[in-house]
């Protein structure tokens, strides 16, 4: 039986953003001690704003200043603080409705432990001491004791020196993949140069990457069946914005390609050939790089281009 394989995951990316109006101010008010809201047509203060009222969709620019301090409306204990998280030891994720606000903020509540916290306990804002303009410039909430407040929000126009005009978010997400019997022995045959996939007894369709079970019978899969190593494009795309930390130049082409044998088609990057003369119809071949697990990209074979009846099925 197939050794099951197991390894971590990271799945990483930027995410970069412009701001409108309403989002400007915000950040940039709270890189200077400052929290604002907006005030929607029928005189809720949302905190954090939004630029479009969630109930009428109208536009909304009414911003207007709360206090920085608040009332907790409810929380969860987080015991093991993760990576990149607001702070390093255990604390209180918290919904806080800001004095002079009609909605909560989320953010984190430094406390000594979860019997520390309690819905409608009063905090504040602990600001960081080097703020850019990000809600991670509230380095947290802490315990505050004080009435509720009961001050009115007061008008404010949103403008600030150097306004923050947008913002880049690192998205990643780690896990550990165990990607089963169906793909470990896929994986397991990438080491060895070999390509297999599985056949469906119902519809008789191989699929590359197998799954274990057939996507359009629904039944499970578990005969392997070798395919390619040659494919036909059948259709692609140039790349021409760069990724961050990966080696390729652009414009390049990425693939969608049919190995011979296969009843789907799968990614790959076509090189070796202008990325202009790229094709459907195009055969190719796989490259391995040295001491690789994988495919590094399809390269031409020379053949004459595939009709398109063989493959429009798979395009």
């Amino acid at each position: 039986m197939t050794d099951v394989l197991s390894a971590p995951l990271v799945v990483e990316f930027p995410f970069t953003r412009s701001l409108g109006p309403v989002q400007s101010a915000f950040l940039t008010g709270l890189r200077e001690r400052t929290v604002l809201g907006v005030r929607t047509d029928d005189g809720t203060v949302l905190v954090p704003p939004v630029e479009y009222d969630p109930v009428t969709a109208n536009e909304l620019r009414d911003l207007v200043e709360v206090a920085p301090t608040g009332t907790v409306t409810t929380w969860a204990w987080n015991p093991s603080p993760r990576r990149d998280q607001p702070l390093d030891t255990p604390f209180a994720w918290v919904l806080v409705r800001l004095d002079g606000a009609g909605t909560a903020l989320l953010h984190v509540l430094d406390a000594p432990g979860p019997d520390a916290v309690r819905t409608g306990m009063r905090v504040r804002v602990r600001w960081a001491a080097d703020r850019t303009g990000a809600i991670t410039d509230i380095a947290c909430f802490e315990p505050y004791e004080s009435e509720p407040g009961t001050a009115e929000p007061t008008p404010h126009t949103g403008e600030f020196t150097g306004p923050v005009t947008g913002i880049v978010t690192p998205a990643r997400l780690d896990y550990v993949h165990t990607p089963g019997r169906a793909q470990s022995a896929y994986i397991k045959a990438l080491e060895e140069r070999r390509t297999v996939g599985e056949r469906c007894p119902a519809c008789r369709k191989v699929y590359v990457p197998p799954r274990g079970a057939c996507p359009t019978c629904g039944v499970a899969t578990a005969e392997q069946v070798e395919v390619g190593p040659r494919g036909t494009v059948t259709t692609f795309c140039i790349v021409n914005i760069k990724a961050k930390n990966l080696d390729i130049e652009v414009p390049y082409v990425y693939a969608h390609i049919a190995l011979d044998g296969a009843d789907l088609a799968l990614h790959g990057r076509i090189a070796g050939i202008p990325y202009d003369q790229v094709r459907m119809g195009l055969r190719v071949e796989p490259v391995w790089s040295e001491g690789a697990r994988h495919v590094d990209h399809y390269r031409p074979t020379g053949e004459p281009d595939a009709d398109y009846d063989t493959y429009k099925e798979l395009v």
